[in-house]
């Protein structure tokens, strides 16, 4: 009577939050029947003209197009700040890119209509990968409000180097990892001639990047004795800098280890990784094991960089470069992360259940602690200036 006729059989495990968010997720891409040919095929047959405009071919031409027509319409309102700095065409342009990419993303999730899947389909397929689905959550959200912040920083002619600094960096590793995925993974058959239009994208940073690098530095609110006293400090008298190095080590060593997974090492620790922890690693798309390799071969020497500057004071290059990798590593982290656990991703390459909080602890700290010492460089940057010539000591003459 108390359980009203049910059996112990018929009682529900609980499940937790996770687990239920996932499940909802899997009921709106079940829900979802534009990600099936028979379906995104059928208006093309009730709508014969249109079969040309959205071939592989004809999504090149439309999508330069509209971007071609959008620069137009923002030179032609915005002349001035483009004047001002030419960068802002380019993150107003790009602003309106990443909106597209947020709908693409809520679109194969199944939470809104995907009426941009004929673009997934013949202009891009490996968007519809839960890397691909992240990076454009991650273009969507974090670099759509960066865009926005310093194009209105050069509307009222207002310094954004950090901001611009930190979206280059996320950037570089968006493409560094998503391209050679698309060639080197199990979609390389499934380029299309869109995979060109992203040729801007490897000339556009390049770019940037010397405009930001290039842009003079805030004025420092540092006196020269105060510089001088901060970098006469040994390493025991900087508690945070001593932390930060203790973890640059850990980091290192985990980014060396991943990256040793993937390259198939016999060890026993790394077999055991593989299978136990993050199978993703697996995943025959190639995502993970270029981000891993990428990781190994331009995050790790950073690091080590980066704990000789803590030790040797004057290192004025390391503010800059923290924010950069900061950015990298955030985009890295949450794409990873995020391809880790969706259900775009084959349930042999997910992370197992009863890995879950050593996966998302070992990921998110791994995630949070460029960010911490660019925070750091930027709080209190005394220590990695330049000495600054002092005043001019006047001594009297005696005769």
């Amino acid at each position: 009577m108390g359980t009203l006729g049910l059996g112990p059989k018929h009682l529900t495990k609980s499940r937790s939050p996770l687990h239920l968010i996932l499940s909802d997720q899997k009921a709106r891409q079940t829900q979802t029947t534009d990600f099936s040919p028979s379906h995104g095929d059928s208006w093309k047959r009730r709508l014969p003209n249109a079969v040309w405009v959205c071939s592989p071919l004809g999504v090149v031409w439309m999508s330069a197009l509209i971007l071609g027509l959008l620069f137009l319409a923002i030179y032609s309102l915005s002349r001035s700040d483009i004047y001002y700095d030419p960068l802002f065409a380019v993150f107003a342009v790009f602003s309106f890119t990443s909106v597209v990419d947020l709908l693409i993303a809520l679109g194969e999730d199944g939470y809104m209509g995907s009426f941009m899947a004929f673009y997934t389909k013949e202009g891009e397929p490996y968007l519809r990968t839960a890397h691909g689905v992240f990076i454009c959550y991650w273009d969507g959200t974090v670099h759509y409000l960066l865009y926005l912040a310093m194009a209105g920083a050069i509307r009222k002619r207002k310094r954004y180097r950090n901001l611009a600094l930190y979206w280059l960096g996320s950037f570089v590793m968006s493409i560094l990892v998503f391209l050679p995925g698309n060639i080197l993974g199990k979609y390389n058959s499934e380029i299309r001639p869109s995979f060109f239009l992203t040729i801007p994208y490897l000339l556009v940073p390049c770019w940037a990047g010397l405009r930001v690098f290039n842009q003079t530095q805030a004025p420092s609110c540092c006196t020269p004795n105060m510089v001088e006293e901060e970098q006469r400090k040994g390493l025991l008298r900087r508690p945070v800098d001593l932390a930060l190095i203790i973890y640059l080590i850990f980091a290192a060593f985990f980014t060396l280890f991943r990256g040793l997974v993937v390259l198939d090492c016999p060890m026993d620790a790394c077999f055991v990784y593989i299978y136990q922890y993050e199978p993703y690693l697996r995943d025959p798309v190639a995502y993970p094991k270029v981000q891993m390799l990428v990781n190994m071969f331009y995050v790790l020497p950073f690091y080590g960089l980066a704990i000789y500057a803590l030790i040797f004071p004057g290192c004025s290059w390391l503010p800059d470069w923290t924010l950069v990798f900061a950015g990298a590593i955030g985009q890295a982290q949450f794409s990873h992360m995020g391809a880790s656990m969706h259900l775009r991703t084959p349930f042999t390459y997910r992370v197992p259940e009863d890995a879950w909080a050593s996966f998302f602890v070992c990921n998110l700290l791994y995630a949070l602690g460029p960010h911490l010492l660019a925070y750091r460089c930027l709080w209190s940057p005394a220590f990695f200036l330049r000495p600054l010539p002092g005043p001019p000591a006047h001594h009297e003459k005696q005769h």
